[in-house]
């Protein structure tokens, strides 16, 4: 059973975002943590679902934290790969059981890349990309496909295609993308963000950051039209980074000064404790809710 956590009139002008998936949980919460990224987010009177991690197991912490998935306006995709799109179909037979029980439901739109439903390979056999096909998809929920940014309110933002800016990142494909004119190495076009415009700056929401964290901030600046970043949570995709990217983004923060940063998911030990020599780290893990002016 689904038990809804509302805002009260008095919380409506902020955004809350809780994290139900990440590799890690926080310590003595009791809730499922798998390779993969899934984020509940309330801005005002709108719900978002950003990313749906590996398997069923973002529900079942959604409904410990009891969060009602079944109202949510939009449902996000970051980019196509499996630990951020493999529970699509547990959210489907949701819908469908929720349909079947006669409880109450909003038909969510989901936003992505363009690209997010090509088939992507890796080591030339195998498939890491969505498992779930869009015109599956297209029956449950309302498809919008876009490489430009989409407004969701008038202060969050799906910024679409990211600019890559910085030659330090995305230097290497992740395997092979099918596309229509052909196999091309996977450069993740597709790999995208949200950002959050609040009264202090820029709160940034990222799901691997295969474009490159640098790159997304510095697009969600030009995007947003404000040069203030606040929070940045999510993935950054620091995993054995290259010594030239790793550099080039400790360098990129000690410049930008957020007031703090969430990196989990993709980010390893030697990144995090790098990182932490030029921004105030935070911890992340599931069950974790941080409240944005």
């Amino acid at each position: 059973m689904l038990y809804p956590d509302p805002f009260t009139k008095k919380e409506a002008w902020i955004m809350k975002l809780t994290v139900l998936i990440d590799n890690n949980t926080l310590i003595d919460r009791y809730l499922i943590g798998e390779p993969g990224v899934s984020y509940l987010i309330q801005e005002g009177a709108t719900q978002v679902l950003f990313d749906v991690g590996y398997s069923n197991a973002f529900i079942t912490n959604a409904c410990k934290m009891r969060l009602d998935l079944l109202q949510s306006d939009y449902i996000v995709l970051s980019h196509g790969h499996i630990d951020h799109t493999g529970g699509l179909d547990a959210l489907i037979k949701l819908y469908a059981e929720a349909a079947f029980e006669s409880m109450p439901y909003k038909r969510p739109q989901l936003i992505g890349h363009g690209h997010v439903f090509y088939d992507k390979i890796l080591d030339g056999s195998i498939s890491i990309g969505c498992t779930v096909p869009e015109t599956t998809l297209r029956h449950h929920f309302n498809v919008t496909l876009s490489k430009t940014p989409v407004w969701l309110t008038d202060k969050l933002v799906f910024l679409g295609e990211i600019v890559r800016r910085h030659d330090f990142e995305n230097r290497r494909p992740i395997g092979t993308v099918l596309t229509p004119t052909g196999k091309q190495p996977d450069f993740m076009l597709d790999d995208t963000a949200l950002a959050y415009v609040g009264a202090q700056g820029l709160v940034i929401i990222t799901g691997c950051s295969h474009a490159g964290i640098c790159n997304i901030i510095d697009h969600a600046r030009s995007v947003c039209g404000q040069d203030k970043v606040v929070d940045v949570i999510g993935g950054f995709h620091l995993m054995r980074p290259l010594a030239e990217q790793l550099a080039g983004t400790l360098a990129f923060f000690r410049k930008l000064r957020p007031k703090a940063l969430h990196a989990c998911h993709c980010v390893d030990l030697a990144a995090k404790i790098a990182l932490a020599g030029s921004a105030n780290l935070k911890e992340v893990g599931v069950g974790l809710s941080l409240v944005y002016a």
